[in-house]
């Protein structure tokens, strides 16, 4: 441990960046990649959703993009022989990481019922396998498709198609686990679940709030967008229980002064937050905002444009002033110095934008949490302003697009109307199953087959033990996958994993060339084309492997014209355009350079989509969580060498940790009462409802973290994490907010 560092990127990032693509692609084919992300005509990094300017540069990618184009675009290959090579219990005890290290998959796999290896089978038999299980359930329901963030829109959309063709919308995805408490908030409020603000409202703001994210690591290129912001005036407050180089200092490895020079100093305000505390704040916040006299609130917004604001503004004037205060000061573990610095912050703003992640959106409370971010905006009128709005900020390149699409167990019926009438059947109008309530249903054995488009279910999902559990239940598990992970060894009665084509590869279908599109963290739609051909030829593209097992379940004679779309994909655009509103002239729009925004009634036009026709003020109850003596709430996170659950490395360069994984930050004071010495091991135990969960031999490290509170990485403390502990109205998993014991090291 060397401590935390004090400022990001710079040189060690950019030699880290060339230093990790030689050793996966070779530089012959890595640096020309390099030079495609991001690009007009390059692909979208998988990396994150942060959006692209219209002038880029030369290099628009972070260290971390990088990792993820290299570790795709790797020369290593998993073929037939590795898996004759590695039974699979063999497979089971190896690592997460060095699964991911082994290569990019290049076969259609299959474990046989009572097989102890994965052996290779065509895609034929594969499509059988599959249409063999799925005719065999008694209910369509009895099968789930799950739908990772990497899915370009015209996959997930013909995705969608399939399981409501075949009867189901049990379509979990991985937003259901990070900003499913966004989406809820925002669409209760504003009408529509998506952010307010383009990139050039970041770069005009007057006040840009950071809270419960770390862009650093989770979104480096979000940090030149905070630059340009700050550099035209802007002030930075960031809310966080710990303190992030990246948010303190920013060296921009593309100027002069980001290279040789100190780089550009973002946080004005930085306010470390119990961890849970957010909700008090913003509260108190607005209670202030409320107290603060002329000028404060914007009433013409107010009374033209919202609805609940006098229920609002009673809920928050009760009780008194010192007494609220000091249990905001308790909650939170500011001072009220900080309170006041931060209102008189806002006050001074013409424009915020308030940017939150996963440090929101993990809680029990975290839809209130967002709902009163939202009263803040609407308070000042910072809602379809330029400079102004509401900022949530994806982690992974096109889950945004993916719900647009239709990958959602509650689309509404408006959308389902449109679908059913393109293609001339009835969609199932009940509600599906969510991630959650999916893993519930697999422990319960009312899941025959689980299919994953992407992703890696198994470890991404909370309470390891009884996911994989559940996950054992399944009759046959099917994951379309391009590197092995862990959900590849935790399977049902048979498993398949079939071999996908990334967003680095060529992909070329009967009707020539094809590209695909995403769409960003701002609702921008734009083309991705592959730049290196596949190392394999039983490699696919996901939009092939839909068309293909469609075809095979449903039957020749189905009225969806599968082969006609795996062929060319403007074909599927075509009837995107017909179905999803504001995909006008989609297969012209997606071709211009930079794309095409979608539309945002907020935003474009101060109007909101909800049951009111007007923004909606909500009150909400404060509340926050509480670990108990001898105990810290332990919030889950990502180190620096890691995307999600992809490990590109042992080290976490900014967090000072270096050749390992299983370590818990812990204040020292904290440390100090509860007997914890700096590099002691220990084991990890979770309480909730009067059950334990353990994570052996974690070592600790004293760190700057707020008081009461801790970290780790996931997903090793994944299994720390309760199935059944999830947040109000979302279901999302409560992994930001776990209380946690120190027992004595078990060992591994």
């Amino acid at each position: 441990m060397r401590g935390p560092k004090h400022h990001a990127v710079g040189i060690p990032a950019v030699a880290g960046s060339v230093r990790f693509v030689g050793a996966q692609s070779g530089l012959k084919r890595g640096l020309p990649l390099l030079r495609a992300i991001n690009q007009v005509e390059g692909f979208d990094c998988p990396g994150c959703a942060w959006p692209e300017p219209d002038h880029r540069h030369p290099a628009e990618f972070c260290e971390n993009g990088a990792k993820a184009v290299a570790e795709e675009s790797t020369r290593r290959v998993v073929g037939p022989e590795f898996f004759a090579r590695h039974s699979i219990d063999d497979l089971n005890d190896k690592s997460g990481y060095w699964l991911g290290q082994q290569g990019r998959l290049t076969r259609p796999m299959f474990l046989d019922e009572d097989a102890d290896h994965y052996r290779p089978v065509d895609w034929d038999e594969a499509f059988d396998i599959i249409a063999e299980d799925l005719a065999a359930m008694d209910e369509p329901d009895r099968a789930a498709f799950y739908t990772s963030g990497r899915t370009g829109n015209e996959a997930a959309f013909l995705y969608q198609l399939f399981a409501r063709r075949l009867g189901t919308n049990n379509l979990p995805d991985c937003s259901n686990m990070c900003h499913e408490s966004s989406g809820a908030a925002l669409g209760e409020t504003i009408g529509i679940g998506k952010g307010s603000v383009r990139l050039e409202d970041v770069w005009a703001a007057d006040l840009i709030i950071v809270a419960g994210q770390n862009p650093g690591t989770n979104h480096p290129r979000m940090l030149t967008a905070l630059e340009k912001a700050k550099r035209s005036g802007a002030r930075i407050v960031t809310v966080n229980p710990l303190p992030e180089a990246g948010m303190r200092r920013f060296k921009n490895p593309q100027t002069a002064r980001g290279l040789a020079g100190r780089g550009t100093d973002l946080t004005d305000l930085f306010l470390q937050i119990k961890v849970g505390g957010d909700l008090a704040l913003f509260s108190t916040l607005n209670r202030l905002l409320l107290r603060a006299g002329e000028g404060a609130l914007d009433r013409d917004f107010i009374d033209r444009c919202t609805h609940g604001f006098e229920e609002f503004a009673a809920a928050r004037a009760e009780g008194d002033d010192d007494q609220v205060l000091a249990e905001t000061e308790r909650r939170t573990g500011l001072t009220r110095v900080e309170i006041e610095r931060l209102l008189a912050m806002v006050l001074a703003s013409k424009k915020t934008v308030v940017c939150w992640a996963m440090g929101l959106t993990q809680h029990k409370h975290a839809v209130p949490t967002i709902r009163e971010i939202v009263n803040l905006l609407l308070l000042r009128g910072d809602i379809g302003k330029p400079g102004a709005g509401v900022c949530p900020v994806r982690g992974h390149s096109n889950v945004q697009g993916d719900r647009t699409m239709g990958i959602w167990e509650k689309m509404p019926d408006r959308f389902l109307d449109a679908l059913g009438a393109e293609f001339h059947f009835k969609p199932p109008r009940d509600h599906g199953l969510d991630t959650v309530d999916t893993i519930r249903a697999m422990r319960e054995g009312r899941i025959r087959v689980f299919f994953a488009m992407g992703g890696n279910f198994v470890s991404a999902t909370p309470d390891t033990e009884a996911t994989e559990a559940a996950m054992r239940r399944c009759r046959l598990t099917v994951h379309v996958s391009t590197k092995l992970n862990r959900s590849h060894v935790v399977t049902g009665t048979r498993a398949l994993i079939l071999p996908a084509l990334g967003r680095t590869d060529i992909d070329i279908q009967a009707g020539g060339p094809q590209f695909v599109t995403v769409e960003d963290s701002m609702g921008m739609v734009h083309a991705s084309r592959g730049k290196v051909p596949p190392f394999g030829e039983e490699m696919r593209s996901e939009v092939a492997i839909i068309c293909g097992l469609a075809r095979r379940v449903l039957g020749g004679d189905d009225t969806v014209p599968w082969e006609d779309f795996a062929a060319d994909y403007d074909r599927i655009r075509d009837r995107i355009e017909r179905v999803v509103p504001g995909f006008d002239d989609y297969n012209a729009r997606a071709r211009r350079p930079g794309g095409f925004a979608l539309p945002h009634a907020p935003r474009d036009e101060r109007s909101f989509p909800t049951g009111t026709g007007k923004a909606n003020f909500t009150v909400n109850e404060v509340t926050s969580p509480e670990a108990g003596p001898g105990r810290l709430l332990l919030q889950t996170l990502r180190s620096h060498d890691q995307f999600n659950t992809t490990i590109y490395g042992l080290d976490d360069r900014y967090r000072g940790v270096h050749h390992g994984r299983r370590v818990v930050l812990v204040n020292p004071a904290d440390a100090d009462e509860l007997g914890l010495a700096d590099g002691a091991y220990c084991d990890l135990v979770s309480e909730w409802d009067g059950q334990d969960r353990r994570a052996p031999h974690f070592k600790v490290v004293h760190y700057p973290t707020a008081r009461g509170c801790a970290a780790a990485y996931y997903p090793e403390t994944n299994v720390l994490v309760p199935l059944d502990a999830v947040a109000e109205t979302s279901n999302t998993p409560t992994s930001k907010s776990i209380v946690v014991r120190f027992e004595g090291d078990s060992g591994m």
